[in-house]
């Protein structure tokens, strides 16, 4: 997936010379937190209503405020875990997105993201969920597959991170295709591997909210 099939599509950008009336009114409309600014086509920011109530000033231009996010954007081409990144370094929970020209050609929520993840095949097959923590040295996703396909299994999908309580180290997340990680982990460790998490789904998952839960445990966000 990327950013130009993630746009809603229903949420429009406030231009720079709309009142702070109006971005509070469109934020309780469209359920957003935070309203892209545009000018001309360019991105200017995005504005909250806490930014808003700061100066009490409700009919003031939008441009006239002190903006967040100018640099909360992504292009067309940007793959979904580039979007989360992004909005995550700038604590909002909406990315813009503007063409290779930086024209504004749209808006991404963080939710809409999740959801359109929880709906791929790497999170509705079931499976297993483990979580290993390593070196930067002993990461190899060759060799732990190997070890995971002799079990006859298979990796279903992949995140890699540094470890948030050890720098030196990576945590290596996996959804795996059998519900029964018990054996998989005797292997995993047998060659050194520690395995410091596992999430075995014992029931499909019922609805939207379920499935999110579990990708945001997936994700580890």
């Amino acid at each position: 997936m990327i950013a130009e099939d993630l746009i809603n599509h229903m949420i429009p950008p406030l231009k720079a010379s709309d009142d702070a009336h109006k971005a509070i009114v469109w934020m309780e409309e469209f359920r957003c937190n935070f309203m892209p600014v545009v000018d001309d086509g360019k991105l200017l920011g995005f504005i909250s209503e806490e930014i808003i109530l700061e100066t009490n000033e409700v009919d003031r231009p939008v441009r006239d405020f002190n903006l967040v996010g100018q640099n909360c954007y992504v292009h067309l081409d940007t793959h979904f875990y580039d979007i989360l990144k992004v909005a995550a370094e700038n604590k909002l929970q909406v990315v813009a997105v503007l063409n290779e020209e930086q024209i504004y050609c749209g808006l991404i929520t963080v939710q809409d993201t999740l959801t359109s993840f929880a709906q791929t095949a790497a999170v509705q097959l079931p499976g297993g969920i483990l979580v290993l923590s390593m070196t930067h040295v002993d990461y190899s996703l060759s060799e732990i597959s190997r070890l995971i396909e002799e079990n006859h299994a298979k990796v279903l999908s992949s995140i890699v991170k540094e470890d948030p309580l050890d720098p030196s180290k990576l945590r290596l997340t996996l959804k795996i295709n059998q519900i029964d990680l018990h054996r998989i982990v005797a292997t995993l460790e047998r060659f050194g591997y520690r395995v410091i998490g596992r999430y075995q789904e014992t029931k499909p998952t019922g609805d939207g909210k379920e499935r999110i839960d579990m990708l945001l445990r997936y994700l580890d966000i």
